[in-house]
């Protein structure tokens, strides 16, 4: 039975490593990140909504009449 050539296996690994760390590398240098973030206020804008202003009854089944 031949033996198996690990020869070439080092070479192999390390070409492989090599190349995904570049692509690695180029696939996030395509991106920008802002040199120095900063904390914008929070501000909360009230929204309207037309069921704020008005006066709205919520009706319970148990309470509205027997349906025939």
């Amino acid at each position: 039975m031949p033996q198996l050539d690990t020869s070439t296996w080092f070479i192999t690994i390390l070409a492989m490593l090599i190349s995904l760390f570049s692509l690695i590398q180029l696939k996030f240098y395509k991106y920008t990140f802002p040199t120095n973030p900063s904390p914008t206020g929070l501000k909360t804008e009230k929204q309207t909504t037309p069921w704020e202003f008005k006066w709205t009854k919520i009706y319970s089944p148990l309470s509205l009449p027997p349906q025939s």
